[in-house]
C-alpha cells in the first residue's frame, strides 16, 4: 500500500496528527538500531517485508550521534549519511513515512552537537525539502541534567534552518529524562507549527506515573509523538510485561497516538525483535522472533491504515 499516496502531507492540528485531507492518523513502525553498527535492515528486501508482511507505515532511522562509530565523534559521516539517504529513498519509492532520528543519547544534552546537527539538516533538509515522506526528529533523548530550557534552545537552533527549505515538514522535539517529561516541555513550548514533542516507555519499567504524566499533558492538548517505545525494561533487557503493555496501549488506542517500535535488530537485547543468530531481512516466523517481535507484529496487523 502506498500510505503517502493516499495521506500525503501531514501537519499538526492541535494535540492531533492529520493528512491532506484533515483526517486524523496514526503513524506506527519499527526504528532501526544504531544505522553504524546494523546497517543490513536498510534494504528494500526489509522495508517492503515491515510494510506488507507488517503492515507498518512508518521506518525510522537512528543515527547515533556520540556511541562508538557515532555521527559526531569516530563514525564515518559520508557512509553514515548515505544510509539514511538509501533509507529515505527506499520509504520513498515504498509510499513509506520515514523519521530521521538524530540519537542524541550518550552525550546527554543536543547542545554539545548543536553544530553539526545545523549542518547535518541544512543539508538533508536542502535535498529533501518538503518531500512529504519526511519527518525530521532533532534530539532522541536528551538526559542527565539536561533541562528543557536547553532542549529549547538548541530547538530554537535547528528548526529555523529545517524550515528554510522544508517549512512544513512534521518536527519531532525530544523532552528531557529520556523523553519522559513532556510536561517540563508542555510549560514552555515552541512557537512553531508543525511541531510534535516526543513521549518515550519501555513497558516494564515505565507504569503508571508516566502514563498519568503522558494523559495529563494530552488532556491538556499537547501534541506528542510516541516516537520510541517498547514492552521491556527501558535497559533494552528482561522480560516483557504484558500487564504493563496492555494500559500503555490501551492509551495509545483511547488518545489515537503514532507510535514507534524499538528496534530492528537481532542484538542479544530482549527489545530487538528479531532472535540472535537469525540473518533472515523479511518473512520472519515466531520461530525468528523474540517475544518483543510476535507482540508488536500483531499489533500493527491489527491497525487500520
Amino acid at each position: 500500500m502506498d500510505h503517502v499516496g493516499k495521506h500525503g502531507a501531514l501537519k499538526v492540528s492541535g494535540r492531533k496528527l492529520l493528512d491532506k485531507d484533515g483526517c486524523e492518523v496514526r503513524q506506527y513502525g519499527m526504528s532501526t538500531h544504531g544505522l553504524a553498527w546494523r546497517p543490513e535492515f536498510v534494504c528494500e528486501e526489509t522495508f517492503r517485508a515491515l510494510r506488507d508482511e507488517w503492515n507498518t507505515n512508518t521506518v525510522r532511522l537512528a543515527l547515533y550521534t556520540h556511541e562508538y562509530h557515532g555521527y559526531c565523534t569516530d563514525g564515518d559521516k559520508n557512509e553514515l549519511m548515505g544510509l539514511v539517504i538509501k533509507g529515505i529513498e527506499l520509504a520513498v519509492s515504498l509510499g513509506m513515512y520515514v523519521i530521521v532520528d538524530w540519537h542524541v543519547l550518550g552525550e546527554m544534552s543536543p547542545l554539545i552537537y548543536a553544530d553539526e546537527a545545523e549542518i547535518f539538516f541544512r543539508e538533508l533538509s536542502a535535498r529533501y525539502g518538503n518531500c512529504p515522506n519526511m519527518i525530521y526528529e532533532i534530539c532522541n533523548e536528551p538526559n542527565g541534567r539536561t533541562e528543557w530550557f536547553e532542549i529549547k534552545e538548541y530547538a530554537k537552533r535547528v528548526i529555523p534552518i529545517i524550515r528554510e527549505n522544508a517549512p512544513d515538514s512534521v518536527i519531532l522535539v525530544g523532552t528531557p529524562e529520556w523523553s519522559q517529561h513532556c510536561d517540563e516541555a508542555f510549560e514552555d513550548m515552541l512557537d512553531y507549527d508543525n511541531i510534535m514533542y516526543t513521549f518515550h516507555f519501555y513497558a516494564a519499567t515505565h507504569l503508571d506515573s508516566l502514563r498519568k504524566r503522558l494523559s495529563s499533558c494530552l488532556d491538556a492538548g499537547m501534541p506528542v509523538f510516541i516516537s520510541e517505545c517498547s514492552i521491556t525494561e527501558a535497559s533494552g533487557h528482561g522480560d516483557v510485561d504484558y500487564v504493563s503493555t496492555r494500559e500503555w496501549f490501551s492509551l495509545i488506542d483511547r488518545y489515537n497516538l503514532s507510535y514507534i517500535c524499538w528496534s530492528l535488530s537481532a542484538t542479544t537485547e530482549s527489545s530487538g525483535i528479531i532472535s540472535k543468530g537469525c540473518t533472515k531481512l523479511s518473512d520472519w516466523q515466531d520461530a525468528d522472533l523474540k517475544k518483543t517481535g510476535i507482540w508488536f507484529r500483531n499489533r500493527f496487523l491489527s491497525e487500520k491504515n
